[in-house]
């Protein structure tokens, strides 16, 4: 184990950003987000989640996948190349960590998404353990230990310096990279360590949604959960804007258009959601045709359709994002609770 002090924080990113490019939290104009690093840009590590999720660093918000050209009549077509850069996310969370495993299930899978995966062959994650968790968060409802992220390298703050693990070989080939200004730990900072996992687990012992219930949720509930009348009293005041889905570490929906360039096309994928009217239309409309069956779909997919093809893997990874942004306060928290209100009323 290593530790770095804060006051050196710079320097290491400056050691990072020289080999590879550097992502990280960065706020700007009051929001904090992922951001390319690069010298003299403040580092926002202090701020637990950011807006969005930094899915986007594997799952851009909006890449192109080939460009088709125009020259005397003549078409050709040229792909867009793979990601060949290596590059760092540093200070992300266990949660979204998590969010990224759901991703590898879906991109991953046969047939393999080459663009995906390409960035995450390149990508380090470098995890910040959640100093301080907050009421929105529920991860551990899903499995994840915000005190332990897994990571390739590992982050504990510990007051006036990081703690700093490498746990996996691109870890350990980043470490060595950057120990010109790493500083050997030592018995006292392991100690540190234990405490600080040790805070961070008694907090989110008390937060109100860590003891928040699945049962009934998983890959077998489709009959009972589907025909449900709970989703007739829950969607009605949806705005379908979905805010919820742009924020998500896991929602992985996407469309593919075409952008005229004046001499010829780039074809393109960008971020869609399940939420909109539009959404999976083809020449004879839409297959979910009300607003309660796109909003169920959401929460169906979420903790039933996604379990049951991967393993009992739920695509919620207790964020709490959707609790904090959605502008109805339909988030899945509530779902959840209103599906157990009404196991306890029968």
């Amino acid at each position: 184990m290593f530790k770095i002090a804060k006051c050196n924080l710079p320097e290491l990113l400056k050691a990072i950003a020289a080999q590879q490019e550097l992502y990280l939290p960065v706020n700007i104009s009051g929001q904090t987000n992922f951001a390319v690093w690069t010298e003299g840009t403040e580092a926002d590590l202090d701020t637990l989640k950011t807006v969005k999720s930094p899915k986007d660093m594997f799952f851009p918000q909006s890449e192109t996948l080939y460009t088709v050209r125009k020259e005397n009549k003549k078409l050709s077509i040229e792909p867009e190349a793979l990601k060949e850069q290596k590059f760092v996310a540093f200070g992300m969370k266990a949660c979204d960590i998590q969010g990224i495993k759901v991703l590898d299930k879906v991109f991953l899978a046969e047939p393999v998404d080459t663009f995906y995966r390409a960035r995450r062959e390149h990508g380090t994650i470098v995890a910040l353990a959640c100093h301080a968790p907050e009421e929105t968060c529920f991860c551990k409802v899903f499995g994840v230990d915000c005190a332990e992220p897994d990571a390739d390298v590992v982050m504990w703050d510990l007051g006036e310096a990081y703690a700093w693990k490498p746990v996996t070989e691109k870890g350990q080939a980043l470490t060595d990279s950057v120990s010109a200004v790493l500083e050997s730990a030592g018995a006292a900072e392991e100690e540190a360590v234990a405490s600080e996992q040790a805070q961070i687990r008694a907090i989110v012992e008390k937060l109100p949604y860590t003891n928040l219930s699945l049962k009934g949720w998983d890959g077998n509930a489709t009959a009972t959960k589907f025909d449900s009348p709970v989703w007739e009293k829950l969607y009605k005041p949806c705005l379908a804007c979905g805010t919820c889905t742009f924020v998500c570490p896991t929602c992985q929906c996407y469309d593919i258009k075409d952008y005229d360039t004046g001499h010829g096309v780039q074809r393109y994928r960008c971020w869609d959601s399940c939420m909109y009217s539009d959404f999976t239309m083809m020449a004879h409309g839409n297959n979910r045709t009300s607003q309660m069956q796109r909003f169920r779909q959401r929460f169906m997919h979420k903790l039933v359709y996604f379990p049951a093809n991967n393993d009992g893997m739920y695509s919620c990874v207790g964020c709490g994002r959707c609790v904090e942004k959605c502008p109805a306060s339909l988030n899945i928290v509530k779902v959840i609770k209103a599906f157990e209100k009404e196991a306890v009323d029968q």
